[in-house]
C-alpha cells in the first residue's frame, strides 16, 4: 500500500524525528536519509526498524514502505530528496573508560561542525567520542555532515563531571592557541584530544585538568581556523607523528 496522506501517523512520526531531539530520545530512534547512507547504514549492521522510500525505488529497497513523491518531499530533511529514508534505533552507549585515543568534545553547537568532526574521526581511526553538553549527534544534519562516520563511532554524551571521570588515568591533549606547536610535540600512546566550542573553546575546567596544550601555527592575518578543521588536522597529527 502506498501512503499518499500526510496525515499518516508513520509520516508525522517521521517528521518529529527530523526536527525535535527529545522525540528521537523518547522513541529511541534517528532518521538516515539518502541511496548511499541507507545502503551504508545496512552494511554496518544498523539496527533499522523501517526503510521509507518512492515507488521508483522499490526494487532496490526491497520490503520498504512505499510513499508518493509529495510525502516524500515533505518528510525528507534534503533540498533535493534522493526518494529513500531508514529510521533507525539509536545506539545505547553507556559512559565507560575509552579503549583507544579518543575525542572529547565540549558544548560543540553545530551539527555541521560535529557531523564533520565524526567523519574525520572514523578515517582517523578515533572510534570512541565523548560529547559534553553538544548538539545532537542524530540530528538529520550532524548524521549527513558525518558521511556515514556516525555507524562507526560511538558517541558517549553526558555531563562534565561524568565524563572526566571515565577519563581519569588518560592524558588530556587541550587544544589551545597558548599551547606548544603542535607540529613539535610528541603525544603520550593513548590520549584524549579535547576540542571546545566554536566561539568560546574548552571550558576552564578541562584546562585545568588536561595535561597538555597544543595549537595549530597560523599567519597573523588569520584569528582562528573552523572547529571541524581545527580537530581533523590536530587528529591526523598526533595519531600519526612519526
Amino acid at each position: 500500500m502506498i501512503i499518499t496522506s500526510k496525515s499518516n501517523p508513520i509520516i508525522k512520526d517521521i517528521i518529529k524525528l527530523q526536527s525535535d531531539k527529545k522525540f528521537r530520545i523518547a522513541e529511541m530512534s534517528y532518521i538516515v536519509e539518502g541511496i548511499k547512507p541507507v545502503k551504508e547504514c545496512i552494511a554496518a549492521g544498523g539496527d533499522i526498524r523501517k526503510i521509507i522510500c518512492t515507488e521508483e525505488l522499490i526494487d532496490t529497497f526491497n520490503g520498504a514502505q512505499i510513499v508518493s513523491e509529495s510525502v516524500f518531499k515533505a518528510i525528507s530533511s534534503e533540498k533535493t530528496p534522493q526518494g529513500v529514508l531508514a529510521i533507525v534505533s539509536l545506539p545505547v552507549n553507556g559512559l565507560q573508560p575509552p579503549k583507544n585515543s579518543c575525542i572529547l568534545l565540549d558544548r560543540l553547537q553545530d551539527p555541521g561542525n560535529l557531523g564533520t568532526i565524526i567523519r574525520t574521526a572514523n578515517a582517523a581511526g578515533y572510534s570512541e567520542i565523548y560529547a559534553i553538553n553538544c548538539t545532537d549527534a542524530y540530528s538529520p544534519k550532524a548524521v549527513r555532515a558525518s558521511m556515514s562516520g556516525i555507524f562507526f563511532v560511538k558517541v558517549y554524551t553526558g555531563t562534565c563531571e561524568e565524563i572526566l571521570s571515565v577519563l581519569e588515568g588518560v592524558p588530556l591533549i587541550c587544544a589551545d592557541m597558548s599551547g606548544e606547536d603542535i607540529f613539535n610535540f610528541v603525544p603520550p600512546e593513548k590520549f584524549c584530544l579535547c576540542i571546545g566550542n566554536e566561539g568560546g573553546g574548552l571550558s576552564p575546567v578541562i584546562k585545568v585538568k588536561s595535561q597538555f596544550k597544543v595549537k595549530i601555527p597560523m599567519q597573523e592575518t588569520c584569528e582562528s581556523l573552523n572547529a571541524a578543521v581545527s580537530a581533523g588536522i590536530a587528529m591526523y597529527q598526533l595519531k600519526y607523528k612519526k
